[in-house]
């Protein structure tokens, strides 16, 4: 897919300046390759970063200078025609985590530049189209960071716990998800895909900490010790999620999530890594800067 050429200069030294506690890159660490397994795969750790809570804070911070100044130039160059866009989906058990992210990773980012959106359960509308239907109409536009708190994957992760569909079409829908990815991708998208790994033991502290606490009630729903009783049946689920929809153009990522500040952390540098390799460049201007600069100062 070509590219306006203002926009393609190489700027690696953005992305790199802020990364001085990584050990080693932690992309390939947490990608889904073939063989992976999830039940053998720690919540706990944090791959490829050396230090603790205090350290990944300032991590956060420094990555978060260069996760703006990536972000407005993928904006600025859509501005001439770019179609380039980045989609980041973020899946996982309730409390991982997810909010967190949007809050503090994608927060530190110009909210014009953004796409969030946060797939509810489908309403009657919805339900009378295919799964895909209200997926399609929040894919990110050109120049944006597209988040997809929970997405079409709740269609084959719920939706085959609960049997919320006949087992076929949970089939269809994987071929489906693959079909739809390739097409995002190349049509310029840049696909994230990331399950934020809980372990059921953090889960049950962070669900007992929104009981115990009166401004955390909000958060707390009855349901999600339902859910939390398959836990085992929604493990199984995303590992065949992993098994059939894990591909070069729409990578899995698999981050442990029992520490929230590795996991603020890992995504960031996820997105910083896929903005970075698209070697992005300030637009030059089309129209002569000195001129215009004249004809400024002349106005007084």
């Amino acid at each position: 897919m070509e590219h306006p050429a203002r926009c393609r200069v190489a700027t690696r030294e953005v992305a790199v300046s802020h990364e001085p506690f990584w050990t080693e890159d932690p992309a390939p660490l947490l990608r889904v390759e073939p063989g992976f397994r999830l039940a053998d795969t720690p919540s706990s750790g944090h791959p490829g970063f050396v230090g603790g809570k205090r350290e990944g804070h300032r991590a956060l911070a420094q990555g978060a200078t260069a996760l703006a100044d990536l972000q407005e130039r993928l904006f600025a160059c859509s501005r001439l025609g770019d179609e380039r866009r980045i989609l980041l989906v973020l899946q996982a058990m309730d409390t991982a985590g997810k909010g967190g992210i949007v809050k503090h990773v994608m927060g530190s980012v110009d909210p014009q530049g953004v796409q969030l959106v946060a797939f509810k359960k489908p309403t009657d509308e919805e339900l009378a189209h295919d799964f895909l239907w209200r997926i399609r109409r929040e894919a990110p536009e050109a120049g944006m960071i597209g988040v997809f708190d929970r997405s079409h994957y709740e269609d084959v992760l719920i939706g085959r716990v609960r049997e919320l569909a006949p087992a076929e079409e949970i089939e269809r829908r994987y071929g489906a998800i693959n079909a739809f990815e390739a097409e995002l991708a190349d049509a310029g998208t840049t696909i994230v895909k990331v399950m934020l790994h809980i372990s059921r033991d953090e889960q049950r502290e962070r669900l007992l900490e929104r009981l115990d606490r009166p401004d955390k009630h909000w958060k707390f729903n009855p349901g999600d010790i339902d859910e939390r009783e398959r836990w085992n049946d929604y493990a199984e689920a995303y590992q065949v999620a992993f098994d059939r929809t894990s591909a070069p153009h729409a990578p899995w990522y698999v981050v442990p999530a029992d520490h929230k500040w590795y996991a603020r952390l890992a995504v960031q540098h996820l997105l910083i890594d896929a903005l970075d390799r698209m070697q992005l460049e300030w637009p030059a201007a089309d129209y002569d800067v000195a001129e215009q600069r004249e004809r400024l100062l002349a106005t007084g």
